[in-house]
């Protein structure tokens, strides 16, 4: 009786951007039956957070780990790691980048994953999509093998776009692609990746800029420290994160921080929180919905935010702004204020 050869397995790590594509690309290219996996954190731009926000109105509103997955015809399996991704941001063994970015401990863990999720569905390899010097933390040529010792993948681990400057991996020994069809690309330059795009066809890609975790945004960094300071504890839930993600934020008091909505998708979005927030909304002149997030807030607390809530409002210059608002469970109280107009404190500024 005949044994049927079966056919190569391998799951990519699938961020959204150019470089996964192109690696997954590389792959399929070859005749090997290739899966996408992208694990949700809380900390990507993607998805949701570019749906809000005005900004970049030329660019495609989506989820482009989505669309890569579909631009390529594979199955994409999203992976929930909110939990569990928890204690690489708090306790990274290998410290963080310019900001609170993780990104040695943030890639071991996901490759550490990708492959007891490959061992489970029976897949042979992994692939990512890592370029030699590319970042300046997590990849550089003395971090490729820590990626793969300390993640469990070992030889299993293929980067298909700097693999022709890294040692044989067990796919190129057994066969199962052809080390001569993959790259050598080096370096911070996109060019090669963006003339191989070209080549292949591959258009309407998210263009790099700093990777896409909001851990290495010196703002939200600001922001997730302060959210740290004022806590019993160094933690935080799904929502604070999405929430650091939204607004204007001040800290008028050391006890309550101002979530202040800039435009009518973050008032929409703050909208689902109100029940759950001391809050302020200007209804005589268009205006933002104000969270105030913190212990202990007190009337005069909510006085203070509708003076500074009716600053950043269209009544901005007028004598007076009415404003409805309301602490966690009680009644909605009107007040009429007078907008702030000193300049703020420095400090305020989160």
């Amino acid at each position: 009786m005949t044994e049927v050869c079966r056919q190569p397995r391998a799951v990519a790590l699938i961020s959204g951007g150019l470089d996964s594509m192109l690696a997954t690309r590389a792959v399929l290219e070859q005749g090997v039956h290739v899966e996408g996996i992208n694990f949700f954190t809380g900390f990507c731009v993607e998805g949701h957070t570019h749906a809000i926000r005005k900004q970049h109105q030329d660019k495609p509103k989506r989820n482009n780990a989505l669309w890569v997955a579909e631009q390529l015809g594979i199955k994409l399996h999203i992976i929930d790691i909110v939990e569990e991704y928890k204690d690489v941001v708090l306790n990274p063994k290998h410290g963080y980048g310019a900001n609170l970015n993780p990104c040695l401990d943030c890639k071991i863990f996901m490759v550490r994953k990708a492959k007891e999720w490959a061992a489970k569905q029976d897949f042979d390899f992994i692939i990512t999509g890592e370029v030699i010097g590319q970042r300046p933390m997590s990849q550089r040529r003395a971090t490729m093998p820590v990626i793969a010792a300390e993640s469990g993948a070992d030889e299993r681990l293929l980067r298909p776009l700097c693999a022709r400057h890294l040692p044989e991996t067990l796919p190129e020994r057994m066969g199962w692609v052809d080390r001569e069809r993959l790259f050598g690309f080096t370096g911070r330059s996109r060019k090669p990746q963006m003339a191989l795009a070209q080549e292949w066809g591959i258009e309407a890609y998210a263009q790099p800029a700093g990777g896409c975790c909001f851990l290495t945004d010196a703002n939200y960094s600001r922001k997730l420290q302060d959210l740290w300071a004022n806590r019993p504890e160094r933690n935080y839930e799904l929502d604070d994160i999405m929430l650091l993600k939204i607004g204007r934020h001040l800290r008028p008091r050391p006890h309550f921080k101002m979530i202040i909505a800039r435009e009518e998708g973050e008032v929409n979005f703050l909208e689902g929180y109100r029940r759950e927030f001391a809050w302020v909304k200007t209804i005589s002149h268009s205006g933002p919905l104000t969270l105030l997030d913190g212990d202990g807030i007190t009337t005069d607390d909510l006085m203070l935010a509708a003076r500074i809530s009716a600053r950043f409002s269209k009544g901005r210059e007028a004598e007076t702004v009415v404003c409805h608002m309301a602490l966690p469970g009680q009644a909605v109280q009107e007040c009429s204020v007078a907008p702030m107009r000193e300049e703020m404190p420095a400090g305020w500024q989160l």
